[in-house]
């Protein structure tokens, strides 16, 4: 066994060291900029001279260590303040090279603005006519993100860079202040990919301003970057990035050894004659292309006949397990039932596409209506949410949890066969601008309750204690009387009664619906399906998705906005203009319901029990919600990454509207 893993290490490590590819690019880009709107100078004006001579000492000076500089010029009101931040891998002359054309953009590009921002892919500038040393901003930010999204394992990939994005956040924040950096990589099951990743702090921070200030980045990642292959955030104070291809190399900007340090005064020998050179290179030719191809040969075939095994394997106690369960009524189907019922997964009776994979209405020889849920190939998930889900669901009865009634599982098949349920999913209804308007407030204060009992049995009521952990509107199914069931239990974890809290490296679920002690630290408990509800009742009230962008004057995202409207005294403007206004008083619990329930601090939602107790006993007085999570602060600008040698300058304006 332990030889079987050598030698898929070894084929694993030659695959990616053949996919290795590097595009560098020497053009200068401008990945992002933002002219703070905060006031301006005049032409030809003593701020204006101080500007242009503090960004050229900048890019003049030869002295900058570690990629830092943070400089002022001038005096009183004409001061300016600057801060300079390269890359930690470049060289101080590259460094220097970026400042110079980053400064050059923002002055072109920012004109008679006493405040502006910006990056090039090496480095980031800022000015302005206040203090910033010694600050921690969250604002403005931005994002760059990758365009491919052909992440095989969106699970795991999501976990393994939050992963790695947190410890990188705990090294840089550990740094002293003349640098504050991290960078490392870390490998994606299943996929065999590796994510690199690189965070940074100006090194003015202090270590728990880092550390708060790469916390707050991360939480972009939903709106950015979510399934890419590499994206960035970049703050004011801090930044991070991660790829899948490695786009860093060792710092080059450290104290560099003594020049006698690795010599000996030792000659170099001279170098061969051009004859013995011209034969050494045809014999490594030789060499290359015979045993090369051998090789590769010699390890593709070591490499499918250890990966076949494995699977044959595991596919044995996989069914081991799934006869040996105790207490569980269900039926197995063999493949060829479910294909007759479902018209051989005709497209005629696709009901929709989710994680797990495709789901089909079908019809069983009795007449019986079934949901089948065909797992996926290119799945995220796999053989242990299958496993779990009928583990979990076929003990578990309630009104409001859909009922699974069966499953297969042959070869490479694995089904899940469902309850059918006419009128699909919460997801389907809510965000569906035909379907919103046939709503009535007595029909969706009905699902909110009905999710909110579903929970409080999965929680305390049950024999088991569920933390769903993937509670979100495509996961809420209707029956025919718009009945609300709690469904898809693949990533669902079971609790003693008596245990409050667990955590995990393999963090799973939906960005948007996870709550950020899940999302950063991997812990979760009940209150992380209570953060998750109130998602749900803020969305079922507003019409609007989690996952959505420019709600509002100012493009925020739906807690945001619920957030600050409920501040401002006018929560029910936040209300889908569509719907049908019931109970105003009803209403306005919904929405505090919603915003208790996500609140940052986890120790301040209330339980389900509480939740279900505010529903429907109108003398249980609302707490004030505090700050939700993820609240977004300032300005953002979302740009597509893009290859830098097919942008010039006469492009720029390309990259200015949102995507």
């Amino acid at each position: 066994m332990a030889s079987s893993r050598f030698l898929f290490s070894v084929c694993l490590l030659f695959m990616k060291v053949l996919a290795m590819a590097q595009q560098p690019s020497d053009q200068p880009v401008m990945l992002y900029k933002d002219c703070v709107g905060k006031g301006n100078y005049t032409t030809n004006s003593t701020y204006q001279a101080n500007l242009n001579q503090l960004l050229t000492s900048i890019y003049t000076n030869t002295e900058i260590n570690n990629g830092f500089y943070n400089f002022s010029y001038g005096q009183d009101a004409d001061t300016v303040y600057s801060i300079a931040l390269c890359r930690p891998d470049i060289s101080p002359d590259v460094c220097r090279v970026c400042i110079r054309n980053a400064s050059d953009f923002l002055v072109r590009l920012c004109p008679n603005f006493v405040e502006a921002i910006g990056g090039l892919d090496n480095c980031m500038v800022r000015y302005t006519n206040r203090s910033i040393f010694n600050r921690m901003e969250k604002g403005p930010y931005f994002w760059v993100y990758d365009d491919r999204v052909n992440v095989s394992d969106v699970v795991g990939f999501n976990q393994s860079r939050m992963t790695l994005l947190g410890r990188l956040s705990d090294q840089a924040a550990a740094g002293d202040s003349r640098y504050k950096y991290a960078m490392d990589q870390i490998d994606v099951p299943k996929n065999f990919q590796k994510i690199y990743a690189l965070v940074q702090c100006t090194p003015d921070l202090s270590a728990s301003e880092c550390r708060d200030c790469l916390y707050n980045a991360s939480g972009l990642i939903p709106q950015c970057c979510d399934a890419r292959q590499g994206g960035r955030v970049i703050y004011p104070s801090c930044n991070f990035r991660y790829e899948i291809d490695r786009f860093y190399d060792p710092p080059t900007n450290s104290i560099p050894p003594p020049p006698d340090s690795t010599s000996n005064n030792t000659v170099p020998s001279p170098p061969a004659s051009t004859s013995q050179g011209k034969k050494g290179k045809k014999r490594n030719v030789i060499i290359i292309t015979v045993i090369v191809p051998i090789a590769v040969s010699v390890i593709l075939i070591v490499c499918v006949c250890i990966f076949l095994r494995a699977r044959k394997q595991k596919e044995e106690e996989e069914v081991k397990d799934l006869y040996e369960m105790e207490d569980v009524e269900l039926f197995q189907l063999d493949f060829g039932t479910v294909r007759e019922a479902t018209g051989n997964f005709s497209e005629d009776n696709k009901l929709g596409q989710g994680g797990f994979g495709t789901v089909y209405k079908g019809t069983l020889a009795n007449g019986q209506d079934i949901a089948v849920k065909r797992l996926s190939r290119t799945s995220g998930q796999g053989e242990l949410e299958f496993k779990n889900e009928v583990m979990l669901v076929a003990k578990l009865q309630h009104r409001n949890l859909v009922r699974l009634l069966g499953f297969c599982f042959e070869k490479e098949e694995r089904i899940l066969v469902y309850e059918f349920l006419p009128n699909s999913s919460l997801n389907n209804l809510i965000f569906d601008p035909v379907k919103r308007v046939l709503l009535d407030w007595e029909t969706l204060y009905k699902i909110i309750e009905g999710i909110a009992r579903g929970l409080l049995y999965l929680h305390e009521d049950s024999r088991l204690r569920i933390i769903h952990r993937d509670l979100k509107a495509a996961n809420i199914l209707l029956d025919e009387n718009m009945n609300p069931k709690i469904s898809d239990f693949g990533m669902a974890r079971m609790f003693v009664m008596d245990q409050a809290q667990d955590s995990t490296s393999r963090v799973v679920g939906t960005f948007g619906y996870m709550a950020p002690e899940y999302v950063i630290r991997g812990h979760f408990s009940v209150k992380s399906d209570v953060y998750s509800f109130g998602v749900l009742v803020l969305e079922i009230v507003s019409g609007r998705k989690i996952g959505g962008s420019g709600i509002g004057d100012d493009g925020e995202d739906l807690l945001t906005y619920s957030w600050r409207k409920w501040n401002e005294g006018t929560p029910l403007d936040m209300i889908d203009p569509t719907l049908n206004i019931g109970p105003r008083s009803e209403i306005m619990r919904c929405i505090n319901i919603g915003l208790v329930c996500v609140q940052e601090n986890e120790a301040l939602r209330p339980t389900m029990a509480q939740v279900s107790m505010m529903l429907s006993n109108y003398s249980v007085t609302l707490a004030a919600p505090s700050k939700p999570a993820f609240f977004m602060h300032g300005e953002t600008s979302i740009l597509p990454l893009v290859n830098a040698s097919m942008l010039t300058e006469s492009d720029e304006s390309r990259t200015k509207s949102p995507q």
